[in-house]
């Protein structure tokens, strides 16, 4: 589309290579990348670096890939979580989000619960997006009624300077349980983390929390873009070093969620939502080529064409997308997620079972990571989960394509 980087964009549409601003932010416009905040990131020792391993790609990292598999991998959105009775429990036992989501021990417990109960091909950390905010000097805390609260909304210049690069000794836990987790998992499924993208994090940061409406950054976009583009250049950065931390700490794959980005009109995700993916991507393949990333937009029906330049080896579907269509309009070239209406695990299972068929067959036989369409719903029944992996396990493409062969025949009969 002929975007200049979004750091650069910050430069040229204030002019302020010399601003007192930059200063304190340690922009450096003479950097060859134009990178906000220059110096690197703080990052920990290697203690928490997963050696290389000579085993086999797990399956769900082989259909990022592209690669040819047997079947469909699966794992599901939100899979760790209120549905389950287990999880229930534990979060009666430690009331808090932050204090579950923030301590190596419970993460990994939490993390771990769907993997014993139902065996997914895609174990991920149980975590938030906002989880790495105060390592970049945003605080914030999450109510029981009104969710995340966020007391000093960043809408200025002067609010700018509270940022500082991101210190990822702030999130050790966040590595110490991608390590258990890949140790314990072993081999037979894949470890995900995952991070918001840049526009989905600053409405957190520009409302002060949950927002349905979006006036505020909305707004910023006219009434102050040059602040927004600060912003937004800033948790790129931070985005970009958190998710080397988390492949270094042993994610095989990495998902991004650009969760809010379909609330904005196509061309407004082009101004402010992709140019900072493209960048964050661009950051990552040079330091991990070899850990797909996969990029979900709730709502992407509308942007589905202009995703696939953003240089993701994966695009997850929500379930609102044909999988068939979608597949035609993205190209073969690049892998698919989804995209099981969560809903359909609320009905008989038998209906389940011909929805994860019809899903499948339309997604193909390479590319194609089966999952829901967004999280699973609370009050899910977790047979029904257990049936979507059952379903899953049981799936043979060679015997899907026989199938397929009989039916072709008897239509032409």
């Amino acid at each position: 589309m002929g975007f200049s980087s979004p750091t650069s964009m910050v430069c040229s549409s204030l002019g302020w290579k010399s601003s007192s601003l930059f200063v304190h932010l340690g922009l450096n416009s003479s950097s060859p990348s134009g990178a906000l905040f220059s110096p690197r990131r703080k990052c920990p020792t290697n203690k928490f670096r997963v050696a290389c391993s000579s085993s086999p790609d797990p399956l769900l990292v082989k259909a990022a890939r592209g690669d040819p598999v047997s079947r469909p991998p699966a794992w599901m959105m939100r899979q760790a979580g209120r549905y389950m009775a287990v999880y229930r429990k534990l979060a009666e036992r430690y009331p808090s989000f932050r204090e579950r989501s923030e301590t190596t021990d419970l993460i990994v417990k939490i993390s771990l619960q769907p993997w014993e109960a139902f065996r997914p091909d895609g174990v991920i950390i149980f975590s938030d997006i906002l989880t790495p905010l105060p390592a970049f000097g945003v605080p914030f805390d999450i109510e029981e009624i009104r969710g995340p609260v966020i007391q000093s909304p960043i809408r200025s210049e002067e609010a700018l300077k509270a940022l500082h690069p991101i210190d990822l000794e702030k999130l050790h836990f966040v590595g110490e349980s991608l390590r258990i987790l890949r140790r314990e998992v072993g081999g037979h499924a894949a470890v995900l983390g995952f991070v918001g993208a840049p526009w989905t994090i600053a409405t957190y940061i520009v409302e002060g929390g949950t927002t349905r409406a979006y006036t505020n950054i909305k707004t910023m976009c006219h009434t102050a873009p040059h602040v927004l583009r600060s912003l937004l250049s800033h948790l790129t950065r931070a985005i970009s070093d958190y998710i080397i931390f988390q492949v270094e700490s042993g994610a095989h794959c990495i998902q991004i969620f650009d969760s809010w980005g379909g609330q904005l009109p196509p061309y407004m995700w082009e101004r402010w939502s992709r140019p900072y993916i493209e960048e964050i991507v661009s950051e990552v393949k040079n330091k991990c080529p070899q850990t797909p990333l996969v990029l979900y937009i709730n709502g992407n029906g509308g942007l589905l064409e202009r995703l696939k330049g953003t240089g993701v080896d994966v695009i997850g579907l929500d379930w609102t997308v044909d999988m068939e269509d979608g597949r035609k309009r993205l190209g073969r070239e690049i892998s698919v997620q989804g995209n099981v209406d969560p809903a359909c695990l609320f009905s008989p299972l038998p209906a389940l079972t011909e929805e994860i068929q019809r899903v499948v067959s339309r997604a193909g036989q390479r590319g194609h990571i089966l999952n829901l369409g967004h999280g699973v719903l609370v009050g899910t029944p977790e047979e029904a989960v257990a049936h979507f992996f059952e379903v899953a396990r049981s799936l043979n493409f060679d015997t899907l394509s026989r199938d397929q062969e009989v039916e072709d025949t008897k239509l032409v009969v």
